[in-house]
């Protein structure tokens, strides 16, 4: 009896692949108006890595002042990366130096040269700490406007291109006849399915 349902059932689907097929077509092009909207042809996907850059490229390409805007914010961020490259490298390699003399000092087994060392390194340390002070509190002040500077540019493009994707889903009304239509024919098989004896 389970075979002869299995089959039936099996017999069924193929039956009604074979109806889909040819339903199926007018069901995905009713599926949405195909409407232009500006951005239409920068979202050919919905699995972009970054659908606001994507969109927002297609807006300044328009539009003189956003482009020159876009390359000065650009800029801001590789002058960012290059100003502080120096600094942080020679911050880097002296604190560095410092951490591994603390470290080698544990080694040093006779304690008069070993507090002599400790002190010639804490009073270089704290020399430097002195003179670098200063430069470490405007390098936090870089990082910090440049962080500033990201967030309002990333606002700015959200803003930007909200109304971009608005357009779009206006452009784009999604109908309901075909889900309808779906619905009706998994209905009607499913009442085929239980009306099998």
């Amino acid at each position: 009896m389970k075979k002869i349902f299995f089959a039936s059932v099996m017999a069924l689907s193929l039956l009604s692949c074979k109806e889909n097929r040819a339903e199926n077509a007018p069901i995905v092009e009713n599926a949405v108006d195909n409407a232009k909207s500006s951005i239409s042809g920068s979202l050919k996907s919905d699995r972009y890595e970054n659908q606001i850059d994507q969109i927002y490229s297609e807006i300044i390409k328009n539009d003189k002042n956003l482009k020159a805007l876009d390359d000065k914010v650009q800029k801001a961020g590789q002058e960012t990366q290059k100003v502080l490259q120096n600094y942080n490298k020679v911050l880097s390699i002296s604190e560095s130096y410092y951490r591994q003399a603390e470290y080698q000092m544990k080694s040093i087994t006779d304690s008069l040269i070993k507090k002599q060392v400790e002190t010639a390194v804490k009073t270089s340390a704290e020399k430097y700490n002195l003179k670098t002070g200063n430069i470490k509190m405007l390098i936090v002040q870089i990082n910090k406007n440049n962080e500033t500077l990201d967030n309002l540019y990333t606002a700015f493009k959200i803003r930007k291109t909200l109304v971009e994707i608005e357009k779009f889903q206006n452009a784009h009304p999604l109908k309901t006849d075909s889900l309808e239509s779906f619905i009706k024919r998994q209905n009607k098989l499913m009442e085929e399915l239980k009306n099998i004896k």
